[in-house]
C-alpha cells in the first residue's frame, strides 16, 4: 500500500497521475487490493453533497460502491480538470478515448489501470455491464463540444447519460437487474433515473456561477430561464443590485419547481429496495431535497453565492436512515 502511494494519491492533481497511470502505460503492476485501497481512499476524499461511503453502505457493497465512483471521478476529471481551451478540449477528448478503450479492456479482463484493476472483480461479481458505463463516457465527451443548453428537454437528454447510468449501477450492485436495462424493475428504473436526474440538476443550479467561470459552461435552459450568455454574465456582475436578484429568482424558480418534482417521483425508491440499499438510496434523495431547500432559503441567489449540505444535516440525514433501516421503517 505504502508503494503505491508514490504514484497514486487520491490528493495528487489528475495531470501528475496521467504521469504514472495514463496512455503511456502504468508505472507499475497494481494488486487488487491495493486498487481497492486506492478507490476507497478517493471515494473518501472528495467533496460531495453526500458521502459516497458512508456507514449506511452494506460491507457487501462498499468495494462496488468505491469502484464505480471512482471510474465516475475520473472521467469526470478528465473532461473537466484539464482546462477549457480548444486545444485543452481535444486533448479531454483523446483521454476520454484512452479511458474508454481502458474500460473495454477491464471487460476483456486485460486492463492495468488500477480503478479497473478494482472494478473488474464488481463487474464480475455483480453481472454489470457495459453500456451505463460507455454512456458516462460519452456524456463527458459531450461536454467538450457542448457548453450550453437551449431547451429543458435537451439538458434532460444529456442527463439521461451522465446522471442515470450511475443510478442503474447502484441498482444493479444491489442485485436489481444488471445495470444494462429494467429486465422487470422497470418501475424502480423510472424512479432512479429521476432521483439522479434531480440529483445533478440541483447540482447545476448549485454551481451556476463556478461552472461558467471555471468551465464555461451554463447548464440553465434558455427555454425556462429566458437567461442567455450575455444576460447571465451581466448579472454575476451586478452585485447587490436587489432588482437584478428578483429578476434572477424568477427565473430560477421554475427549474426548481421542476427538480423537486423530479425527486418526488423517486421518493418511493428505498422502499422497494429492502434494509440493504434502501437507506442508501433515501439519503441521497434526502440529500438532494435539503439542498433545494436551501437554495430556496438563499433566494435562489446561486449566481452569487453557493449554497451546500453542511456537516450537521448530513449527520442528520445519516441517522435518520440508519434509523430507518434499524425499525424497517419507510423512510419519508
Amino acid at each position: 500500500m505504502v508503494a503505491l502511494a508514490a504514484h497514486l494519491d487520491p490528493e495528487t492533481s489528475i495531470e501528475r497521475t496521467l504521469l504514472s497511470f495514463g496512455p503511456q502505460g502504468c508505472a507499475r503492476s497494481v494488486s487488487q487490493a491495493e486498487a481497492t485501497h486506492y478507490c476507497h481512499r478517493l471515494a473518501r476524499s472528495r467533496y460531495e453533497n453526500f458521502p459516497v461511503l458512508s456507514a449506511l453502505v452494506p460491507k457487501g457493497m462498499r468495494d462496488g460502491f468505491a469502484a464505480v465512483y471512482a471510474f465516475c471521478r475520473w472521467s469526470d476529471d478528465l473532461a473537466d480538470e484539464l482546462g477549457i481551451a480548444g486545444p485543452q478540449r481535444q486533448r479531454a477528448l483523446r483521454l476520454l478515448g484512452w479511458w474508454r478503450t481502458e474500460l473495454d479492456r477491464c471487460f476483456e479482463g486485460t486492463a492495468e489501470h488500477p480503478v479497473f484493476v478494482a472494478l473488474r472483480p464488481v463487474i464480475e461479481r455483480h453481472g454489470l455491464h457495459a453500456k451505463p458505463f460507455h454512456d458516462l463516457i460519452t456524456a463527458f465527451e459531450q461536454d467538450q463540444s457542448q457548453t450550453r443548453y437551449a431547451t429543458w428537454d435537451e439538458l434532460l437528454g444529456y442527463c439521461k447519460g451522465s446522471a442515470d447510468p450511475v443510478g442503474r449501477l447502484v441498482l444493479g450492485l444491489g442485485g436489481f437487474g444488471d445495470g444494462r436495462d429494467a429486465r422487470g424493475y422497470d418501475e424502480l428504473y423510472e424512479m432512479s433515473d429521476a432521483t439522479c436526474t434531480a440529483l445533478q440538476r440541483v447540482n447545476f443550479w448549485q454551481d451556476v456561477r463556478r461552472d461558467r467561470e471555471e468551465r464555461d459552461r451554463i447548464y440553465l435552459p434558455v427555454d425556462v430561464t429566458g437567461i442567455d450568455d450575455r444576460t447571465l454574465i451581466d448579472w454575476s456582475q451586478s452585485g447587490d443590485d436587489p432588482s437584478v436578484r428578483a429578476k434572477y429568482l424568477e427565473s430560477i424558480e421554475p427549474l426548481m419547481d421542476r427538480t423537486e418534482e423530479l425527486f418526488e417521483r423517486g421518493r418511493g425508491l428505498p422502499r422497494h429496495l429492502g434494509s440493504g440499499l434502501g437507506p442508501v438510496v433515501w439519503a441521497f434523495n434526502a440529500a438532494g431535497r435539503h439542498l433545494c431547500r436551501s437554495i430556496r432559503s438563499m433566494s435562489c441567489a446561486t449566481l452569487w453565492g453557493r449554497p451546500t449540505v453542511s456537516k450537521r444535516a448530513k449527520a442528520t440525514l445519516l441517522g435518520r436512515a440508519a434509523i430507518g433501516r434499524i425499525y424497517g421503517g419507510a423512510l419519508r
